[in-house]
């Protein structure tokens, strides 16, 4: 018996010990990733460190992209003559540190797209799900309802919400979100339309459970993987249209930086002093290019179909 008891202590003591940390499991996850999709491994990594850079080097190195320094205007960027390590990208027309108003520009497209595609996902799903699952009239009610959204256009929603409830960060992801709810209804839709013809679904019903047990348990968990990889492509977006909003004055409110505004700001100055316009502008590229890599290579991995059947 002490024998027994001693073996299972021991088992347990080698199965707490072996039990992988966070650390490890995040390490195997993205060796896991890097196997099965590069493109998305590369994504990750240059998207992991823009966020990092744009949520922490602001705060390292203590500098405010709002304050004005009308002695050092126009300062270029380090690697050209007249630049400074003080302001390694340069200044702008009112001596505003680039560096600085590009980072803060960056969290704050960042915390916009974030915010947007929850909720636009939050709204898509919640419909989209209800449409598939129960049919009929409440089905058509949605996809009609979601229809005059897609025709209703863009822009001019834009100007419609601006002009009643004013330029702001909050106004911004309300829009994005109504602009975009339809996409993540109309994929959901149909992969709830797929799951409940499988037969596990109907033999649920068939015993009596109830149709909220069905959805969470049963239909939910199986249209994940394309959600997910929907949001992160659809994540882009978000970014260029704050961007090209922000731009034409109907996105965030300066004095607020962001790369918008840095854009609209540098256009006037683009001979003189290219890095204002230059720098942002790739900021923009490089983000949506990571975006799209890691959700490309998201859907690669989670339906290796689609990769197989592009070559």
């Amino acid at each position: 018996m002490s024998s027994c008891h001693l073996k299972t202590e021991a088992s347990g003591s080698n199965a707490t010990v072996n039990k992988p940390g966070l650390l490890q499991q995040v390490r195997w996850g993205f060796g896991s990733l890097v196997r099965q999709s590069p493109s998305a491994a590369i994504g990750a990594t240059s998207l992991a460190l823009i966020v990092l850079a744009c949520f922490v080097v602001p705060f390292v190195l203590g500098r405010d992209g709002e304050v004005t320094d009308l002695l050092n205007t126009f300062t270029p960027p380090i690697w050209e003559q007249g630049g400074s390590w003080v302001t390694p990208l340069g200044t702008d027309n009112l001596g505003r540190d680039v560096l600085s108003r590009i980072l803060t520009g960056g969290r704050i497209s960042i915390v916009v797209a974030l915010a947007s595609v929850t909720m636009a996902l939050i709204v898509g799903v919640m419909l989209g799900t209800i449409a598939g699952f129960y049919g009929g009239r409440l089905d058509s009610l949605i996809m009609r309802v979601g229809d005059l959204f897609l025709a209703y256009p863009f822009m001019l929603l834009t100007i419609s919400v601006i002009a009643l409830l004013g330029p702001s960060i909050t106004n911004l992801i309300i829009i994005l979100a109504l602009a975009d709810w339809v996409t993540y209804a109309r994929t959901v839709r149909g992969s709830v339309l797929s799951a409940r013809s499988r037969e596990y679904v109907r033999a649920a019903e068939v015993i009596g459970v109830r149709n909220s047990t069905i959805i969470i348990r049963h239909v939910l968990p199986n249209i994940l993987a394309p959600v997910l990889v929907l949001a992160t492509v659809r994540a882009a977006n978000y970014i260029i249209w704050e961007s090209g909003l922000s731009f034409l004055g109907m996105g965030v409110p300066p004095p607020t930086p962001t790369w918008g505004i840095m854009l609209a700001e540098g256009r006037n100055y683009i001979l003189n002093a290219w890095w204002l316009v230059t720098l942002p502008g790739l900021a923009i590229m490089f983000t949506i290019l990571s975006i799209n890599l890691l959700g490309d290579g998201l859907r690669d991995a989670m339906d290796p179909r689609l990769k197989r059947a592009g070559k």
